[in-house]
C-alpha cells in the first residue's frame, strides 16, 4: 500500500486544499496532480490530465449545491479509467447522490467534514480489495486473532496457530499489538525490540531492518513482540498501516494477536486481513460480544471474514452449535478442545502446544493452520506436486 498516487478534483480552493493535506497526512499516499474543475465530456483536458498523472485513486468531492456535474465527473473518469479507484465526498443528507455516485462508478463515499483517519481507513479497505482481486501471491496472507471477551485465549490461539503454519509453510511473523504483549512469554522469548520500536524508526525502515527488530523462535516463527508496558503514547493508524505494509512484502503468512483491543488499529488490522478468528467459549458472554465485535471492527461486506474459533470446547447437549451461530451471527470456523491444564502448564513453561507433542491439542492447531490455507494457491499447487510425485513412484 506504500506510495498510493492520489488525484484530487475539487472546484472550491479551500477544500481541495483540504483533501491534499489529508492525503499527505496518511502517510501512504501522496497527492500527484489537482484538479479545480470536473469533466464535462470523455475528451475533456481534465480527463487527459487525470489519465497522464495515472493515479491509483481519484478523491472527488460532491458540492453540496451542485451535485449532478460531479456525478457526471464521476460516470466518465470511471469510463476513461476504469481500473482507477474513485473515493466521493460528499453529505449524508442527500442519499440519492450517494446512490448515483456509487452506480456512476464511485468505490467509497466519505462524509464531509472527512478527516485523515477515515482516509486512511478508505485507503486501506481499498488496497486491501484490490490485492484480494488480483491474488497477488507475493503479499503476505494476515489473519488476525482477537477475544470476543477478556481471557477466551486469543493469544493461545495466535502463537499456537503461528507455529503450526510455521511448521507447514515457513516464513511465518507473528505480531503481538495487544496493548501489554504476552506472546513472547508463551514462547519462552526475551525480545530486545518490540513493535514499538519498529513503528519508531519508521522514517527508516526496511525489510533488513524489520528482521532485526524480529525474535525468532527455535521453531523458525519470528515474533515482533507486543509491548513490554503500557504505551502512553499509541502509534497512529497510518503508522500501523505503514509497518503492515512492509510485512506484508516480506512475509508468507502474518498473524496477528489482537487479543482484547477493539481500537482504530485492530479495526485497521482487520479490514487488511483475510480472515478474523474470533476466539470465544461456548458461554454467553461470548458469544453475545462476538457479533458486536464484528460490527463494531468490520466494514460493509466484510463479515464473512469473521470466523468463530470455540476454544475451551467440549460438547454441551444444551448449547449445540447451531444455536451459537444462531446467536453470534457468526459462522463456526474450527474448535479447540478443553484441556486447560495442558495449556496452562504450556504456558508456564514456555513451550506452546505445537512444538512439545503430537496430541490432540497439536492437532487441532495443526487442523486449523491447514483449513485457513487449503484454498491458498502454492498450496493447492504444492500438493499436487506431491500427489503426483507419489503416483509416479
Amino acid at each position: 500500500m506504500a506510495g498510493l498516487s492520489v488525484v484530487v478534483v475539487a472546484p472550491d480552493n479551500e477544500q481541495r486544499a483540504v483533501l491534499q493535506a489529508m492525503v499527505d497526512g496518511t502517510s501512504v499516499a501522496k497527492v500527484v496532480h489537482s484538479c479545480g474543475s470536473f469533466p464535462m465530456g470523455a475528451s475533456d483536458a481534465v480527463i487527459r490530465r487525470v489519465q497522464s498523472a495515472n493515479p491509483d485513486i481519484v478523491l472527488l468531492d460532491i458540492p453540496q449545491d451542485n451535485p449532478m456535474q460531479a456525478l457526471r465527473g464521476v460516470e466518465l473518469i470511471h469510463q476513461g479509467m476504469p481500473d482507477t479507484a474513485i473515493i466521493v465526498v460528499g453529505t449524508l443528507s442527500q442519499p440519492q447522490v450517494i446512490v448515483n455516485s456509487m452506480r456512476a462508478g464511485a468505490r467509497e463515499f466519505l462524509e464531509r467534514p472527512t478527516t485523515t483517519a477515515d482516509l486512511l481507513e478508505a485507503f486501506v479497505r481499498l488496497s486491501a480489495n484490490q490485492r484480494s482481486a488480483r491474488r497477488d501471491e507475493t503479499r503476505a496472507t494476515i489473519f488476525t486473532v482477537l477475544n470476543a471477551k477478556g481471557g477466551s485465549g486469543a493469544t493461545t490461539v495466535a502463537v499456537n496457530l503461528a507455529l503450526a503454519l510455521e511448521a507447514a509453510h515457513g516464513n511465518v511473523a507473528l505480531v503481538d499489538i495487544a496493548q501489554l504483549g504476552h506472546a513472547a512469554l508463551h514462547l519462552n522469548l526475551k525480545p530486545a525490540f518490540t513493535i514499538a520500536d519498529a513503528v519508531r524508526n519508521l522514517h527508516r525502515l526496511d525489510r533488513s531492518l524489520l528482521e532485526s527488530f524480529m525474535t525468532r523462535h527455535s521453531g523458525g516463527l519470528q515474533l515482533l513482540a507486543g509491548n513490554l508496558s503500557p504505551n502512553p503514547v499509541e502509534p497512529s493508524t497510518a503508522e500501523f498501516a505503514r509497518l503492515f505494509d512492509l510485512l506484508g512484502g516480506a512475509y508468507r503468512y502474518v498473524v496477528v494477536d489482537a487479543s482484547s483491543r477493539l481500537d482504530a488499529t485492530a479495526r485497521l488490522v482487520s479490514n487488511l486481513s483475510r480472515t478474523v478468528l474470533m476466539v470465544a467459549t461456548a458461554d454467553l458472554a461470548g458469544i453475545w460480544s462476538a457479533p458486536r465485535i464484528q460490527e463494531h471492527l468490520g466494514d460493509a461486506g466484510s463479515k464473512d471474514k469473521f470466523q468463530l474459533i470455540l476454544n475451551r470446547f467440549r460438547k454441551n447437549p444444551s448449547f449445540r452449535e447451531n444455536d451459537v451461530e444462531a446467536a453470534s451471527g457468526l459462522k463456526i470456523l474450527w474448535k479447540i478442545p478443553n484441556q486447560y491444564f495442558v495449556v496452562s502448564t504450556a504456558i508456564d513453561r514456555g513451550v506452546p502446544v505445537v512444538g512439545q507433542s503430537h496430541g490432540e491439542l497439536a492437532r487441532a492447531f495443526s487442523g486449523l493452520a491447514h483449513k485457513l490455507t487449503e484454498d491458498d494457491p502454492e498450496v493447492k499447487r504444492a500438493a499436487w506436486s506431491l500427489f503426483k510425485s507419489v503416483e509416479r513412484a
